[in-house]
């Protein structure tokens, strides 16, 4: 079968140099294990950082991919609740499922956990994977491959951040940043979906887009008035609704850039949330706007198999949609990072197929 791989690190983001479509063994189920037939595979940013080799140096050579979708050609002897023939999405968090973190319903917080295709390989981008039963889940009908490879990790991500640790409620005014992104447009939808009002923020160019979504207002946080112009649609609400003016729930992934900016516009009592940090890990903040507002600042990563299903059912009855903003080929691949990591003409996520 063919695999994308790559035998050595590219620290200059020189993804070209490195990576090859190559004629790799077929995978072989083991008896709790379910070998899937490849239809559509995404690209996430811990691919880069496993072709960087930081901030973790990942087993070479090593195949990327921690999103996939398609059908199940194989079952091992101990599997029973997926069949041949099932239509299946990957649930990339791997844990012990048996300490006391996973069996109290936190397998997020495992302490072995690894992310499938980032700290294992061969991850998503091969014609055939193999996975435990535990990390696969069956998918709608009404779900195409593509959405489904395009929602798995960041529907979970995006899930979990906003229902499963912020615990949005309906009413709640939320900043959902980087609107234009694959965890970004997806909880715009999933605020939607609660009846929040969102404010997200995206380029000029792709703010459309984002209301298409449901976002109710889009601001442009690359602007020196991001914080002034999101500050006065809270003050505009309140007058409407009552109440105090400032965002609920602050929806990042953003990180260092834009991190104290998002604490100065929470209400008192208000929660950031945060998966990642795209513009870097340092963030310097006022700890006044922390411990005098009472803020509830949020680590969220992945979340939980149940979750995921919960997002699918969504996605199932029309609720939430990928928003997929290109397709490329294995062949492809390296022209395919390029636009990730620019997100030039960018809304959503990037399938690869073989």
């Amino acid at each position: 079968m063919k695999a994308l791989v790559y035998k050595e690190y590219a620290p200059d983001d020189n993804f070209g140099d490195i990576l090859t479509v190559e004629d790799v063994p077929n995978p072989e189920p083991k008896e709790n294990e379910v070998l899937i037939q490849v239809k559509a595979s995404a690209l996430n940013y811990n691919d880069v950082w496993g072709m960087r080799g930081n901030p973790i140096p990942v087993e070479l050579p090593h195949t990327s991919g921690s999103d996939a979708a398609g059908d199940v050609l194989a079952v091992g002897s101990d599997v029973t609740s997926i069949k041949v023939g099932d239509r299946v999405a990957v649930h990339a968090n791997m844990s012990c499922r048996v300490c006391e973190a996973c069996t109290s319903g936190r397998e997020y917080d495992c302490s072995k956990r690894m992310v499938w295709g980032f700290q294992t390989t061969p991850g998503s981008h091969a014609e055939q994977v193999c996975l435990p039963e535990v990390n696969v889940v069956k998918i709608p009908d009404t779900v195409s491959y593509e959405q489904a490879a395009a929602a798995a990790m960041n529907l979970l991500t995006a899930w979990h951040m906003l229902v499963g640790r912020a615990q949005i409620k309906p009413g709640q005014l939320v900043l959902i940043m980087g609107g234009r992104s694959g965890v970004g447009h997806l909880g715009i939808q999933i605020a939607k979906l609660y009846n929040c009002t969102v404010i997200a923020t995206a380029s000029p160019q792709n703010a459309a887009l984002c209301k298409d979504l449901g976002a109710d207002y889009v601001v442009n946080h690359r602007d020196e008035g991001w914080v002034k112009e999101v500050r006065g649609i809270c003050k505009d609400i309140a007058k409407k609704v009552g109440g105090a003016p400032g965002i609920d729930v602050s929806f990042d992934h953003v990180g260092e850039t834009h991190f104290n900016a998002q604490l100065t516009l929470l209400k008192f009592g208000g929660t950031l949330v945060s998966c990642g940090a795209t513009t870097g890990f340092d963030a310097t903040i006022d700890l006044r706007h922390v411990f005098f507002k009472g803020t509830n600042i949020l680590g969220s990563t992945q979340g939980t198999k149940a979750e995921l299903e919960q997002g699918f059912y969504w996605m199932g009855q029309g609720k939430i949609k990928s928003a997929i903003g290109a397709e490329y080929t294995f062949a492809q691949a390296a022209e395919a990072y390029k636009q990730f990591l620019s997100g030039e003409g960018l809304f959503g996520k990037i399938i690869i197929k073989p």
